[in-house]
């Protein structure tokens, strides 16, 4: 009998310490509220894009109480927009170039020009493009450095003097497409001895034999550090800008106001050299994608080690 009044008591001990903690458990309270603060972070499929968006993955998670969710390597550009624009992901990594011509169809023009066209699309779009990272993955045209010293080839001009001399080896589709060798041929009046298409690993193995002189490139490329390629510059600004930044849901801006702040920290830190550097960690040493990146932001004093 005693047993069973002790357990009675107990019970409603139990049940009154319960009560008091669903009514005044304040901390229980903002922790749940804590726990539905959260974003998707996302990126396309290839290299560079991957570290950016862990880059900015590690910054909110520094910087904020939101949890972050990473969907890297979700795929092609077209399928991250789209999950963008759906609210599957609500942030990732994109470039000028791309926003203005490729989802909007509309005309680029200089870095500046691109980058205030980029937000005015988005705008109407209700997204929103923070603070350019700095590094611009544009097309270019690459020579070893032996040929750049040999003929003093700093831009696309000075190689316009001398392309009748060279080959050029690019990718298929950039022989043909307008925004590719016609179009420079056009603009430069640059004109190659030989021109041969060939798939993009081989184009770098194909310089570097000396079967070609001339190759085409992405500025970021990690290729470039590899095979010890100099950039010419584009000088009459052929080729459209690609600078890279975070493109954001406003609906999860107005949500959560501290992003802007947060990923704009990373405004003009990366430079195309620091990228190809970047990228040839992953693709060349076999390092992972989120370490390089928070490597980085450590080194950039960004975050603490």
């Amino acid at each position: 009998m005693k047993i069973k009044k002790i357990m009675v008591v107990l019970g409603m001990l139990a049940s009154i310490g319960m009560v008091l903690a669903a009514c005044g458990g304040n901390s229980d309270g903002d922790q749940a509220a804590e726990g539905n603060k959260q974003i998707t972070v996302s990126s396309k499929n290839f290299t560079e894009n991957v570290i950016l968006a862990h880059m900015m993955a590690e910054l909110i998670e520094a910087k904020t109480d939101i949890k972050v969710t990473r969907t890297v390597n979700l795929g092609g550009s077209n399928v991250v927009w789209n999950a963008l624009k759906n609210n599957e992901v609500q942030l990732f990594p994109d470039y000028t170039g791309t926003i203005v011509a490729n989802y909007y169809q509309e005309e680029t023009g200089t870095s500046e020009e691109s980058l205030s066209k980029t937000r005015e699309l988005l705008k109407a779009d209700n997204l929103a493009f923070l603070e350019p990272f700095g590094m611009n993955n544009t097309y270019t045209l690459a020579v070893t450095k032996e040929t750049a010293d040999q003929y003093n080839l700093k831009t696309f001009s000075d190689l316009a003097k001398v392309s009748d001399e060279m080959t050029l080896g690019v990718e298929f589709e950039f022989l043909d497409r307008d925004d590719g060798y016609p179009g420079i041929q056009k603009l430069y009046d640059m004109n190659f001895k030989d021109s041969k298409g060939m798939d993009h690993g081989i184009m770098y193995q194909a310089i570097e034999k000396g079967e070609t002189d001339v190759t085409n490139a992405y500025a970021t490329d990690a290729q470039i550090i590899v095979h010890n390629l100099v950039i010419l510059e584009d000088d009459k600004q052929f080729f459209p800008p690609y600078d890279g930044g975070p493109v954001i849901r406003q609906d999860t801006l107005d949500q959560y106001p501290e992003l802007e702040n947060v990923l704009n920290l990373l405004k003009g830190q990366i430079t195309d050299a620091e990228m190809q550097e970047l990228n040839a960690q992953v693709d060349m040493e076999g390092l992972k994608e989120d370490d390089v990146a928070r490597d980085f932001l450590v080194k950039k004093g960004l975050i603490e080690g």
